[in-house]
């Protein structure tokens, strides 16, 4: 049996009706479970391409905690079976990938007619100011330098986020 896309939009939405008028029943309503009703979000998808393992697997871990759903790959060849039939809303690409280097992948990406348009931040550790323009000159909306704080990647992601709904 073929698999299928599911669309729940439309449970999504019962869902949260129905948890809404529970919530306004309660005589106390705690300001976080609010906040956290308020400002649940469809979750975004992030192409996350990285090759450090510890790397990867700790960016996937702050974006999942932050609602996001990650793809991760370890290099461009990875890569390549993870993009049939994905829906990208932001890419985070590291410079120094093994085979086909970041900036690279980046220019592959930027011509390709259906992710050109996707924003893309590099996260590098190379931050000399020839890699940081060259990463601008390719399309990248941002790049951050390794290692960075956990905030300013997070601040980083959820702008560029919220500017493509």
């Amino acid at each position: 049996m073929a698999k299928k896309k599911v669309n729940a939009k439309d449970l999504v939405h019962k869902i949260e009706k129905i948890a809404k008028e529970r919530m306004a029943r309660e005589n106390l309503v705690s300001l976080s479970e609010y906040r956290k009703f308020k400002n649940k979000k469809e979750p975004q998808n992030i192409l996350l391409i990285e090759d450090d393992e510890t790397m990867r697997v700790a960016m996937k871990r702050i974006f999942e905690s932050d609602g996001h759903h990650v793809i991760a790959a370890a290099d461009g060849t990875e890569l390549t079976q993870l993009l049939d039939n994905i829906i990208i809303d932001l890419i985070i690409l590291d410079v120094g990938l093994p085979w086909i280097n970041g900036f690279e992948l980046a220019e592959l990406m930027k011509s390709h007619e259906d992710l050109k348009n996707i924003p893309l931040i590099f996260v590098s550790g190379r931050g000399q100011s020839e890699d940081v323009k060259k990463g601008f000159e390719l399309g990248a909306d941002d790049y951050i330098k390794k290692p960075f704080h956990v905030d300013d990647i997070r601040t980083a992601v959820n702008a560029l986020l919220e500017l493509n709904q």
